[in-house]
């Protein structure tokens, strides 16, 4: 991705900051006209732009990556890692999160009013009908309906076939190189109308969260904010230095672009191609490997919003008053943990899964409406530490599949 580029994304966003705290002090019709006839077409354009790339990129990836590994031990080896490495940070997210809330206590001063709170929440899938349902029926309609799991799980399935057959099958192996080669051109293509994008959608966020919704939740924010800075800082880049032997700093830096379009879009899938091409092209992670590991995270590793579920239930527990005991913030845990691999890397898809959390550990739902305004921010932040996960994730299983790579290939 060029520099320039990055740097207009970057102008983007605090121009758009500015421009939605400006419009905090115009009158609501004016912000309401301008947001549904400007800002959202605009933003809604460029989010339809990246998403229409998705599905194929993933299907096409995978399949190359699985074809790649050829081994079916190396593929196990490699799901084995990425599957552990999610695992293990999502629980030290969730950790973090929960401390810094206890620390902090961003809900204890009892500021906030629950008269006349409502949230209705929406059904989230079980977890083990997701489980089940990752093998589909029909594989059509799992594209049509955008079910990466089951993409994934299709797009496995033709990559062993086309690593087992071999010859047989050069000419369509070939065909998926060409199919890549034209999803990765189309991503350069998208991404020159990242800044506008980028513009619109912070406005409209910033617009209507309101200054005096962001002032109230102030101390919320801070604790989540700061929970995503602490585990980047701690936990990625330890992975990233001890097990990737690299500089975390090299490594932020270099992702950095693709961390931009994520805080924009606050989608991981849709986000998705563009950090798949950044992490091939700027931190060197092999095709293969990026192929498979990150379409796995943008569907099942959602640190970000792990650390936001943990904050958020404290945050609640302590407006209502309620006392966790140590047994419902292991459940907390462990129900969040399931519940990422339940959902989908799409804007918002942290409050559904905040509310199983609510309801597992007995607090109200309707809690949620308190964090509702902000959320759309945090939403944003939270999806750039999300995709970075991933992008550590595959940077660290790629240098500890190199050694093994050049032995299997002497053998």
């Amino acid at each position: 991705m060029h520099k320039n580029l990055t740097k207009h994304i970057l102008l983007a966003l605090l121009f758009g900051v500015i421009a939605g705290l400006i419009l905090n002090f115009v009158p609501e019709s004016i912000f309401s006209r301008l947001d549904t006839y400007v800002l959202t077409p605009v933003g809604d354009i460029f989010l339809n732009l990246i998403t229409m790339l998705v599905v194929p990129i993933v299907f096409i990836s995978i399949s190359l990556g699985t074809a790649s590994l050829k081994d079916p031990v190396q593929l196990g080896r490699i799901g084995g890692k990425t599957i552990g490495f999610y695992l293990i940070t999502t629980t030290i997210a969730l950790v973090i999160g929960l401390s810094l809330a206890y620390l902090i206590q961003p809900g204890a001063e009892g500021a906030f009013d629950t008269q006349g709170v409502e949230y209705e929440a929406e059904e989230a899938p079980p977890i083990m009908d997701t489980l089940l349902n990752i093998i589909p029926d029909n594989p059509v309609n799992a594209m049509a309906e955008a079910e990466m799991l089951q993409i994934i799980a299709i797009a496995i399935f033709f990559g062993v076939a086309l690593a087992k057959l071999g010859d047989k099958t050069a000419g369509l192996h070939r065909l998926l190189e060409q199919g890549n080669e034209v999803m990765m051109f189309l991503v350069r293509i998208v991404m020159y109308t990242a800044p506008y994008g980028a513009f619109a959608l912070i406005a409209s966020a910033v617009g209507a969260a309101g200054v005096d919704g962001l002032q109230q939740m102030l101390m919320y924010m801070i604790t989540i904010i700061l929970g995503l800075v602490l585990h980047a800082g701690i936990t990625y880049s330890l992975a990233i230095r001890v097990l990737g032997k690299k500089s975390p700093v090299h490594f932020f830096k270099s992702f950095f672009p693709a961390m931009t379009v994520a805080f924009s879009t606050a989608s991981s899938s849709g986000t998705l191609p563009i950090s798949m091409r950044t992490a091939q092209e700027r931190l060197g992670v092999s095709k293969k490997v990026s192929s498979f590991v990150q379409p796995l995270g943008a569907t099942i590793n959602m640190d970000g919003t792990a650390i936001m579920q943990a904050v958020a239930t404290v945050f609640i527990a302590q407006v209502w008053g309620a006392d966790l005991a140590f047994s419902q913030l292991v459940m907390v845990v462990l129900t969040a943990t399931l519940a990422s691999i339940g959902t989908a890397g799409v804007p918002g898809v942290g409050l559904i899964m905040l509310s199983m959390v609510l309801q597992q550990v007995g607090l109200p739902v309707e809690g949620i409406a308190l964090v509702l305004g902000v959320d759309r921010l945090l939403d944003m932040l939270r999806t750039s530490l999300n995709i970075t996960g991933d992008a550590a994730c595959a940077y660290v299983i790629d240098r500890s599949e190199q050694g093994k790579d050049t032995a299997s290939d002497s053998v």
